[in-house]
């Protein structure tokens, strides 16, 4: 990766009960994202792509512009945060993906999502 380029991507899930019927399959978790630029340039997110995988296997993929309907532009030491959802089948699942962005200059770099877990409180121990 660039020195220039360095986005650092922190998560948080919750699980939102209030949305979910474990008899019908279906868990809602949200989750809140923090990106930080870290690096020397100023960059814009234009994109995201999620894979959401299931304790099942199953996966979904997610891809779109922005996030919440920005495109936030985040200067050296920036940080910018918002919380979405997701919806799996399985009390346990994972998320990861990347943000494409642009530097200032022009050039487009993918920022990587660590992987993080959805899990109903109590089932993982």
């Amino acid at each position: 990766m660039n020195m220039n380029h360095q986005i650092e991507i922190n998560a948080i899930s919750n699980y939102v009960e209030s949305q979910s019927l474990p008899e019908a399959d279906r868990y809602v978790f949200s989750y809140t994202i923090t990106i930080c630029n870290s690096g020397a340039i100023p960059a814009r997110l234009l994109a995201r792509h999620w894979v959401i995988t299931d304790a099942n296997g199953k996966v979904q993929e997610v891809r779109g512009e922005g996030v919440v309907g920005e495109k936030p532009h985040l200067s050296p030491g920036d940080c910018f945060r918002y919380t979405s959802a997701a919806m799996i089948e399985t009390p346990v699942g994972v998320m990861r993906g990347e943000y494409l962005l642009v530097s200032d200059e022009g050039v487009a770099f993918d920022a990587e999502i660590p992987s993080f877990t959805l899990a109903v409180p109590r089932v993982l121990h």
